[in-house]
């Protein structure tokens, strides 16, 4: 039915009771260092895990507003890249993970899929 439940520690991920009620028609599910991230129907991103630290990958309060319409989500270490539905490609996390994928975010267009 597209439900996620989770078990494990709290600070690994473990916990998605914040979120649970939104856990419904979920397409995928990505693991992280110390977050989950999933894509659901609609394209939307439901984040949980350890969010208090701006560098790991459950704090995604800075591109929060960017994440519509995913069609695809990779984990590197504590960093997500999301490939949304234009090509265009989101990341939020740990930077070192990334190795700062600001530097060439304009050449990432009609991306179709990302390996870590």
């Amino acid at each position: 039915d597209g439900s996620v439940v989770s078990w494990g520690h709290p600070s690994r991920g473990g916990d998605s009771s914040k979120v649970r009620d939104r856990l419904r028609t979920v397409q995928k599910v990505q693991a992280a260092d110390c977050a989950f991230s999933a894509i659901l129907a609609d394209g939307s991103l439901i984040i949980w895990g350890y969010t208090c630290q701006p560098f790991i990958g459950g704090n995604w309060s800075a591109v929060q507003d960017q994440l519509k319409n995913a069609r695809q989500i990779q984990s590197m270490g504590s960093t997500f890249l999301a490939i949304l539905a234009d090509g265009s490609v989101v990341a939020w996390g740990d930077p070192d993970d990334s190795e700062d994928w600001t530097e060439v975010q304009d050449q990432l267009v009609g991306v179709k899929e990302i390996k870590s």
